[in-house]
């Protein structure tokens, strides 16, 4: 008896110093949060909202009218086309296990392993994947404003597809999904250069080989309907907060900052490009403030988790009055048709944003604070060495990618086509019938 009542302590002293061993065992364990599930579907909801139907009314109010249906099929065709590779194998491409801080391995191909209990940290990983989708449609669909109005339908296709294969998984793998950029320390939150740098190269390169359009620059090529850019534009800022606050994929203190940063940050840009326009032009334009608003959008984007408010009333301004030089001045010098600015917005936008992210995210100037022992210096340096990845990489891949389907199946709508407008010339429908 003496003996069992011995055992008995002795196994009541090893279970109670095995107690805190299994309760941190099972706290390290990933679980369900449902109120970051809950605004994460959210998020994802609004980004998608941000492509279809806001890019595609801001983008179809800026062309002239023979094209503005054209636009709009382009923007919804990327968001089927994109989301049926992802499911295929680009997620797993991009999010997949780490292949020597390169690319993602195909293990998760076909979603392979996402089933209804995995998750992601405290979220589904059906939620995360469709939210990353959301913004694998929305960057190449950014291209289409550069390229506006020339281009054959089926070669968009096959560009946009070999785009996302070749270009954007694995800048998106490098700086998000464990590659070499993001384990560096290059600071992106939400898409500076994943998203807007990478979209803004590629579509410099494809205004570049496409050529300009018949009559430009010496025929005016007014647009069709402002009142649908305005919109478009108001529903980009509206979505754009599941674009940076959803990115912190939590509800938390975190992603309420994103969100407030990201709203001041636009309504800076907006006014700076509003009064760089009528200072310049002498009268204030709606297209000018509403590209200002999505010049700062995209601005705020790589810094919306690092910087505050603040930071993000400099990085607005900067952002608004760099984009709109560009814009104006940087397009007429060298000549090139950006058709819709896609370059002069989110290019030179992406990279001021995320090179001034460098900056505020110091706490000295109130951001979130930088790494140990790495100066604010050394953080600019860093940001600086992803913007010039991003362009050489993506501008390089593009211009290759376009040059082997002019080759194999041309690039450019025919004259006739171009000068009758796309909606006719490769729809035969309309966007505006009016008698």
């Amino acid at each position: 008896m003496k003996m069992l009542r011995k055992t008995a302590a002795w196994a009541g002293v090893l279970l109670a110093a095995g107690l805190p061993a299994i309760a941190m065992a099972q706290d390290a364990a990933p679980t369900l949060n449902s109120g970051d599930t809950a605004w994460m579907l959210t998020s994802t909801a609004l980004v998608l909202f941000m492509t279809i139907p806001g890019l595609s009314l801001f983008y179809a109010g800026m062309v002239r009218a023979k094209n503005a249906l054209s636009v709009m099929m382009q923007c919804f065709t990327i968001t089927c086309l994109v989301t049926v590779l992802w499911a295929l194998y680009a997620y797993s491409l991009a999010f997949g296990p780490d292949v020597n801080l390169v690319i993602g391995s195909l293990d998760k191909a076909f979603m392979k392993g996402v089933g209804v209990d995995t998750l992601s940290g405290s979220i589904p990983e059906t939620v995360f994947s469709m939210f990353q989708l959301t913004f694998a449609i929305i960057t190449p669909a950014l291209i289409i404003g550069a390229f506006a109005e020339r281009m054959k339908f089926s070669a968009m296709i096959w560009f946009m597809g070999l785009w996302l294969t070749l270009v954007y998984a694995p800048i998106a793998h490098w700086v998000w999904g464990g590659g070499w950029l993001g384990t560096w320390g290059v600071k992106d939150f939400a898409g500076g250069t994943v998203v807007h740098i990478n979209a803004g190269i590629a579509g410099l390169m494809s205004a570049l080989v496409l050529g300009k359009r018949v009559g430009f620059p010496q025929t005016p090529m007014k647009p069709s309907n402002l009142v649908l850019t305005v919109v478009g534009a108001g529903m980009l800022w509206v979505g754009w907060f599941g674009f940076n606050a959803g990115s912190e994929l939590a509800a938390d203190g975190t992603a309420g900052m994103a969100m407030a940063v990201t709203q001041i940050a636009t309504a800076a840009a907006a006014l700076a490009w509003m009064f760089a326009e009528w200072m310049t032009h002498g009268k204030p334009s709606a297209l000018g403030v509403a590209s200002g608003a999505v010049a700062g959008l995209v601005a705020i984007t790589p810094a919306s988790g690092f910087v505050r408010p603040m930071g993000s009333i400099v990085i607005g301004v900067a952002a608004g009055v760099i984009c709109f030089l560009s814009v104006v001045k940087m397009k007429k010098a060298f000549g090139y048709d950006d058709s819709l600015d896609a370059f002069g917005v989110h290019c030179v936008g992406g990279i001021v944003g995320a090179i001034l992210t460098g900056v505020f995210i110091d706490a000295s100037l109130g951001g979130a604070g930088l790494p140990d022992g790495v100066s604010m210096g050394f953080q600019v340096v860093k940001q600086c060495v992803g913007v010039a990845t991003t362009l050489v990489y993506s501008g390089l891949l593009s211009f290759i990618i376009l040059k082997v389907i002019d080759v194999v199946i041309g690039l450019r709508v025919s004259e006739e086509q171009e000068q009758m407008g796309l909606d006719l010339g490769l729809h035969d429908e309309q966007g505006y019938n009016l008698g």
